[in-house]
């Protein structure tokens, strides 16, 4: 009965050492350009460099993605002067404050340009495929980066400042006693 009660807490509340889930509910923000990496899609290539905190600790995030080369219909995206662009690969690397980095490939998602707003409503997808440090054998199937994507000269929209948040839940996360702290 010791040994019931005693694996209900472990898979209840985790213990330090042992994997565990983790909502991964994170704030961020920074800018986005045009980048040189070719993800050899023929397409342009975004890149985005990020910062935030949350549930898995403060960090980094370093995104590059890629979508169709012409606007697409689309019924979350209409509307006189928006133009919709799926996203179709890309990848991303988290880095955080121990140093332990999450690897993510970026499945799907959206650029939805408001025109007449001057900014554009971005989500990108990951996948989880690994990492190193608490994160080596991390996995998802569903972060959502959301952002609102705003050019810093609007007559010249070729930098952007970024803010925005990531939701979704990480698998097989190794006990970091530390991260909580860095998330105040």
């Amino acid at each position: 009965m010791n040994y019931l009660a005693t694996t209900a807490l472990i898979l209840s509340f985790g213990i330090p050492g042992y994997a565990q889930h983790i909502s991964a509910n994170m704030r961020l923000s920074g800018t986005a350009a045009a980048s040189a990496v070719d993800l050899g899609t023929g397409a342009p290539v975004s890149e985005y460099t990020l910062a935030g905190k949350g549930a898995l600790g403060k960090f980094t995030l370093r995104v590059v993605s890629s979508g169709t080369t012409s606007p697409q219909q689309s019924t979350t995206c209409s509307g006189p002067n928006k133009l919709y662009f799926p996203i179709l690969t890309g990848a991303a690397v988290f880095r955080f404050h121990d140093e332990s980095l999450l690897n993510a490939a970026v499945t799907g998602g959206s650029d939805c340009i408001d025109l007449s707003a001057g900014h554009a409503q971005c989500i990108r997808i990951f996948q989880i495929t690994g990492g190193t440090g608490r994160f080596k054998d991390a996995s998802s199937n569903n972060l959502a980066l959301t952002m609102v994507v705003t050019p810093v000269v609007p007559a010249n929209p070729v930098f952007f400042f970024v803010t925005g948040e990531i939701t979704g839940t990480v698998f097989k996360v190794a006990a970091d006693n530390q991260s909580q702290d860095a998330a105040q």
